[in-house]
C-alpha cells in the first residue's frame, strides 16, 4: 500500500474482499484501479473470481491482481482483463503494472 502511495494512488484499503468490490460496484467513478492481494483472500483463483464480479456488475476500472501462483507476469492489451503480478511484487513491476493497467489516464494527464 505504501509504495502503491508512492505512485500517486490514494488507497482505500478493506480487510473483507465483499465490502472492497462492494464500494467500488456502488461508487465506479470514486475508484481508478483495483489491487488484490489475491493470497490475502485464497489465491489467484479468488482474485479471477472478484474480477468476474467486478465486470459482471458493469464496472470496468482497471484490474491487478498480484499472487505468488502467478507464473509470468501479465500486461493484457484488453482493458478488461486484469494485469498479473507475481509475488512478492519488485518495485519495478509494481511501477510497470501500475503505469499499464493506468496508460489511458497516464496518457491524458501527458496531453
Amino acid at each position: 500500500m505504501t509504495r502503491l502511495a508512492g505512485l500517486g494512488g490514494q488507497i482505500d484499503h478493506q480487510e473483507e474482499l465483499f465490502a472492497g468490490l462492494e464500494a467500488m460496484i456502488e461508487d465506479p467513478q470514486g475508484y481508478g484501479l483495483f489491487v488484490m492481494l489475491c493470497d490475502d483472500f485464497g489465491g489467484l483463483e479468488a482474485g479471477q473470481r472478484a474480477l468476474s464480479l467486478l465486470r459482471g456488475a458493469g464496472c470496468s476500472l482497471p484490474v491487478m491482481l498480484v499472487a505468488a501462483a502467478v507464473a509470468q507476469q501479465i500486461f493484457p492489451e484488453d482493458r478488461s482483463e486484469a494485469v498479473l503480478l507475481r509475488a512478492p511484487l519488485s518495485a519495478v513491476s509494481l511501477r510497470v503494472g501500475f503505469e499499464h493497467a493506468l496508460r489511458e489516464r497516464l496518457i491524458w494527464r501527458a496531453a
